[in-house]
């Protein structure tokens, strides 16, 4: 995990816990967390929900509809309802700034909001370039209002402005056949990687242009990714495939036949989970294992914290 990385979780994470507490819920860390079971939360939404990540005032998750949801103390409540448009663009990624203080979210329709979790204002940057394809994926870099974006075009563009999504300021490249960009994760201001639709990884070291580095012979699809540093990348795919790049060589894991959509990895690759088809979540402890969940319904996302969140279709939360 690189220091951007392990610096903002950590902050993130402390945070979380006083949230959890705010709700009720016991911080656990452990073989105490490791014992606990998931559980399903009452969801304000039926809308899919796609992305789940943690601010500096808890935990977020975006959804089918524009729907944006907040975890409180009174439980997971409706924020916005529209998305950035208003028109009801869905959303499909979403990532915050290393300081915690911004969300940005991405979805239909070229749908591109920033949303302040202290005051609550809502920044519409949607249709960049005139751009109104939709976008799978953001990952965003740096400070609140000084941030580096970088979005995932379903048309196979990458698209990036270091000037906070400022108008004027995008531009984009296309780094392989086409294919959809599925997901992009950074470890630091402009380095991270990116996994399309033609089973491909691409890195970055300057933000803007990009090397292909596998996958040969893969035969699924990816999902998602998790970029902690040019030797540490992991990968989750169809058919319950996961990938790991050593810096060297490529590591095949086969957890089942689940299709995982998205994956999470913490420090020094100690911990982890992976999300998918039918409910399906597997933890890494020294290798992965499937935990058991009471629902059956597939998961788009996961997110570590004092409380693990796992997001998906249907509005389903469960919270471990």
């Amino acid at each position: 995990m690189s220091e951007r990385e392990a610096t903002r979780r950590g902050v993130l994470k402390g945070i979380g816990a006083s949230v959890a507490a705010a709700m009720g819920t016991a911080a656990l860390s452990g073989s105490a967390a490791a014992s606990s079971p998931w559980e399903s939360v009452e969801s304000p939404t039926g809308n899919t929900l796609y992305d789940v990540e943690y601010t500096d005032a808890g935990a977020y998750a975006v959804a089918g509809g524009g729907v944006v949801l907040e975890r409180t103390e009174l439980g997971w409540q409706k924020i916005l309802d529209g998305g950035p448009t208003g028109n009801g663009n869905s959303l499909y990624g979403a990532d915050v700034t290393d300081d915690g203080k911004r969300l940005w979210f991405v979805g239909a329709s070229g749908a591109i909001g920033e949303y302040d979790v202290e005051s609550g204002v809502l920044t519409d940057h949607s249709a960049p370039m005139d751009v109104t394809n939709n976008f799978n994926d953001v990952s965003v870099t740096g400070q609140a209002g000084e941030a580096n974006v970088y979005v995932a075009g379903d048309s196979g563009k990458m698209y990036y402005s270091f000037e906070n999504g400022a108008s004027e300021t995008w531009d984009y490249v296309t780094p392989g056949s086409g294919s959809a960009i599925n997901a992009v994760d950074f470890f630091d201001d402009r380095k991270g990687h990116i996994v399309d639709g033609n089973k491909s990884v691409f890195r970055t070291q300057d933000g803007s242009t990009w090397n292909k580095i596998g996958l040969a012979d893969a035969n699924v699809n990816f999902y998602g990714v998790d970029s902690d540093g040019f030797d540490d990348v992991w990968v989750s795919g169809g058919g319950g495939m996961l990938f790991h790049w050593d810096g060297v060589e490529w590591t095949p894991h086969d957890t089942g036949d689940a299709g995982l959509r998205d994956i999470e990895v913490t420090d020094g690759d100690g911990d982890g989970y992976t999300v998918g088809g039918g409910g399906k979540v597997y933890e890494l402890d020294s290798e992965w294992t499937q935990n058991q969940t009471p629902t059956g319904q597939n998961l788009k996302a996961v997110v570590c914290g004092s409380v693990d969140i796992a997001v998906g279709a249907g509005g389903t939360i469960i919270e471990r």
